[in-house]
């Protein structure tokens, strides 16, 4: 695949597809402003791996420099339209480059990509703007704050109902590590969150899939009370950002305030890894958890993606406010958990990347 590009005193601009050499793609993302935990190759091969989506990594390079890289799926479902993705499960992760015919080459290419494929449209979850691309928002914001030098200056940064409930939570007994990563009892731990807010699990095996792909970029700390596993998360390494993205804990243990103590571990632990961010992920307006991240004093950022689409009609609006969806989650609340954690993987491989 080709597009011609403005010239500069190197080389003409092109794109191509991505064939192998993950170290040259990593290292780009890694240095430029936009790139993120999801843009990198080991997003590419779990997912690949995990899900078997089909991967569409595109480069564009002057000469044999590279000058910007764009992830896409290709995802087909029943009774779903087939579209480009980027990226499944992220936040965000569109168009990486500081190069606006980059950007331009990179987008025609993923069109003209979609049209090979009959996709009905591309989405981009780059908070970027460019002809033809309608951009949705309002609907989800990410909460970050740079992290403190130490735990007095952390704590004093805290809303005081927040520090009464770390230091209720420390005397209650609560402890937590990062020394012994378990998938199966985080998996465990995250169906009952899960299930909880009416939401499909994902499956066991995509978390180890994580750990082992990623085992310098992702920790997993894990809160204990009397030595029962309370609450647990997997939080995601990226230059100096530190972001809990997968969390479960029991709600039989919450009167220990084991999801605050949780937090709290977390962000002395990255600051440890020499984070200087905490990004306390993304929310839906208005529900439980985004509410919960502005107690902790956290500011929301409105999260903006752009949607291409192909042909006539208009690209769907979908989201898990939607109210069939919401029926569906009120059922999914009361299932036996034995049964979410069977029924969850399906449905989350083939239709939850359509709602996230």
């Amino acid at each position: 695949m080709t597009g011609a590009g403005a010239q500069d005193t190197a080389a003409a601009l092109g794109v191509e597809r991505y064939v192998g050499d993950p170290g040259a793609w990593d290292a780009f993302v890694a240095r430029t402003p936009g790139g993120t935990f999801f843009h990198q190759i080991g997003w590419k091969d779990v997912l690949e791996q995990v899900f078997g989506y089909t991967a569409h990594y595109l480069i564009a390079r002057r000469g044999p420099a590279i000058a910007g890289v764009l992830p896409l799926f290709e995802l087909h479902a029943p009774l779903m339209e087939r579209c480009l993705l980027s990226l499944p499960f992220a936040v965000d992760g569109g168009v990486c480059t500081a190069d606006a015919d980059a950007q331009s080459a990179l987008e025609d290419a993923a069109l003209a990509l979609a049209r090979q494929c009959g996709a009905r449209y591309v989405e981009l979850r780059d908070g970027r703007t460019a002809p033809g691309f309608h951009v949705r928002e309002g609907r989800y914001s990410r909460f970050r704050r740079p992290l403190q030098s130490d735990d007095a200056a952390e704590l004093a940064a805290l809303p005081r109902k927040r520090r009464y409930m770390i230091r209720l939570g420390v005397r209650n007994g609560l402890t937590a590590d990062t020394a012994h990563a378990d998938p199966a009892l985080f998996h465990d731990l995250y169906a009952h969150t899960a299930r909880r807010f009416g939401t499909p699990v994902f499956p066991a095996r995509f978390f180890g899939a994580l750990l082992e792909r990623f085992p310098r970029d992702i920790a997993m700390l894990t809160v204990r009370h009397n030595g029962v596993p309370a609450a647990a998360a997997l939080m995601l390494l990226f230059g100096d950002i530190a972001c809990p993205y997968y969390v479960g804990s029991r709600r039989d243990l919450f009167r220990y305030a084991v999801n605050d103590f949780l937090y709290w571990e977390l962000m002395r632990y990255a600051r440890q890894r020499g984070a200087r961010v905490f990004d306390f992920g993304r929310s839906k307006v208005g529900t439980g958890a985004y509410q919960f991240k502005c107690l902790w004093g956290f500011h929301p950022e409105p999260l903006c993606y752009r949607v291409h689409a192909l042909g006539a009609d208009a690209a769907p609006e979908r989201s898990s406010g939607d109210a069939n969806l919401r029926r569906l989650q009120s059922i999914w609340q009361h299932l036996p958990l034995p049964l979410t954690k069977a029924l969850g993987p399906f449905l989350v491989s083939r239709y939850g990347v359509y709602y996230t």
